[in-house]
């Protein structure tokens, strides 16, 4: 099996990654995230998990500059078994619509435990991937 294709999938399992924006000066910001993965695009969601406000610095960084980068990575005390990939895109933000509400659906479906019963309210972050790179210890 193809390397890339082989992290990859697992990327698409992995509970949490860290979504990387363009602040408005330039600096990165960088915040882990559920997610879901699906073909050439990944979804988020701002859910109930505490915040101190809905209106996020990740959500005006995306309408400032809609580069973004994911990166989702495996880390054991056994080195042989590391992994990463990062994934770069545009971004955009959904509050309502089919995509909006396809992305509800992934990220219920792949964490039951936590959006079964209250799922997201949003918005959803969509990225476009437009590059993957991925790395394996073996």
């Amino acid at each position: 099996m193809n390397a890339d294709i082989d992290v990859f999938a697992s990327a698409a399992l992995s509970p949490v990654a860290r979504l990387a924006t363009v602040g408005a000066s330039g600096e990165i910001d960088l915040v882990p995230i559920t997610f879901a993965l699906s073909g050439s695009s990944l979804v988020t969601a701002v859910d109930h998990k505490p915040k101190r406000s809905r209106r996020l610095r990740r959500l005006d960084n995306i309408a400032r500059d809609p580069r973004v980068t994911v990166l989702v990575d495996h880390y054991d005390d056994d080195w042989s078994k590391l992994w990463w990939a990062r994934l770069r895109g545009r971004a955009f933000v959904v509050s309502h619509g089919p995509r909006f509400d396809g992305a509800i659906a992934q990220l219920v479906a792949k964490y039951p435990q936590h959006y079964g019963s209250q799922p997201p309210q949003g918005p959803v972050i969509a990225i476009d991937i437009t590059e993957v790179r991925t790395w394996r210890a073996s």
